[in-house]
């Protein structure tokens, strides 16, 4: 028992160190662009030592990509996530697309958005979005298959051109434009996603609903 209190105990101390840590180069991140922060700046406003940090993360690219994860796949997005796997209906699915979209996008805007504006052209963020979108296009791939096998997809469509189309309507730009651009709410953008997702894709005389 005692081990066990003890194990979970240093794992909640590492996790708070891991915090502290990203919190602090999230703001310093924001305030000077991922290439004009050092691991000695980040390890001094987190009051760790660098080698600390280096063990955790790795590098600053590795630092980057876990505020990313951090802020994309935030607890709104496990809540829908959870809803999305249990869901059997792939028109549901279609809909539970663009709250999974907001949930990503709002979690962005909130924690990393100036870190995005002020780190705009480095190349370690641009490949981890690059990653990001590799990952997100097949995390796509089973919703589009199964509107297909359940013969709920559009007339007409393939399957490849419905994932390129669905990727496209889900991604950051067009999140961006909207609610930046036009000052759309959130909720007028999920909204509009859902039902353009199923006047897009939906053959719905043949789905379940």
């Amino acid at each position: 028992m005692t081990r066990a209190y003890n194990s979970a105990s240093r794992q909640r101390a590492a996790e708070k160190t891991q915090d502290r840590i990203l919190d602090a180069a999230r703001k310093l991140f924001s305030r000077g662009g991922l290439d004009g922060v050092t691991i000695a700046e980040i390890a001094k406003h987190a009051a760790v030592a660098s080698a600390t940090i280096y063990g955790l993360f790795g590098s600053k690219t590795g630092i980057l990509r876990a505020l990313m994860q951090r802020a994309i796949f935030n607890a709104d997005y496990d809540q829908v996530a959870r809803r999305l796997q249990v869901e059997e209906d792939p028109i549901e699915q279609l809909r539970l697309t663009a709250s999974v979209a907001r949930a990503i996008y709002d979690g962005e805007a909130k924690d990393i958005g100036l870190l995005r504006g002020s780190s705009a052209f480095s190349p370690e963020l641009k490949k981890l979005e690059h990653e990001f979108e590799k990952r997100r296009f097949e995390l796509q791939r089973e919703r589009i298959e199964r509107l297909a096998e359940r013969g709920a997809l559009r007339a007409g469509l393939g399957v490849q051109e419905a994932r390129d189309v669905m990727w496209m309507l889900t991604s950051r730009d067009v999140y961006r434009m909207l609610t930046a651009g036009r000052k759309w709410s959130s909720d007028k953008y999920e909204k509009w996603l859902a039902d353009t997702l199923l006047d897009s894709f939906a053959n719905r005389k043949r789905g379940t609903h």
